[in-house]
């Protein structure tokens, strides 16, 4: 392994955007890759980091692939570990809202991703594609994008 460090005094950049989602049904799953593949460019940043984060504690951002089938088997899985109904079996639901199970799917996939930019694409292995999950839709929620580097 070589390990390489430029210390020139250049000045990091940074983008920040937020993209909002409604997804029409309670869940849900929307490929955001071109959304923030657009943003790195946007970025003109060469060399960094792309940091996305679901902003709300029902919705999650996960790297896989775009394979419908692969999303089915995910909304059945999830459903399986943490289903919606009977809303009566959690807890957090005696406050009068009906979405514990989404607190759980969003639990299991995750808050963010973060994705190497080189040569100002982003950097991803073989099928890797960048998705917002939804868990308790109908609403609008916000997606941070946060790019740094060079």
């Amino acid at each position: 392994m070589i390990l390489m460090l430029d210390l020139s005094c250049n000045h990091m950049k940074f983008l920040t955007e937020y993209l909002t989602f409604q997804v029409k049904k309670r869940r849900g799953f929307v490929n955001i890759t071109s959304d923030i593949s657009k943003l790195v460019s946007k970025s003109k940043i060469q060399e960094g980091l792309c940091l996305v984060n679901a902003m709300h504690i029902t919705a999650s951002v996960f790297i896989n692939d775009n394979e419908s089938g692969l999303h089915h088997d995910y909304e059945k899985w999830l459903e399986e570990l943490a289903p919606h109904e009977p809303v009566e079996q959690y807890d957090h639901n005696n406050t009068g809202e009906d979405n514990a199970d989404a607190h759980l799917k969003r639990q299991i996939m995750g808050r963010e991703v973060v994705v190497a930019i080189t040569h100002g694409q982003l950097d991803f292995g073989p099928w890797e594609q960048i998705f917002y999950g939804e868990f308790d839709g109908k609403r609008s929620k916000r997606v941070l994008v946060k790019i740094i580097g060079e």
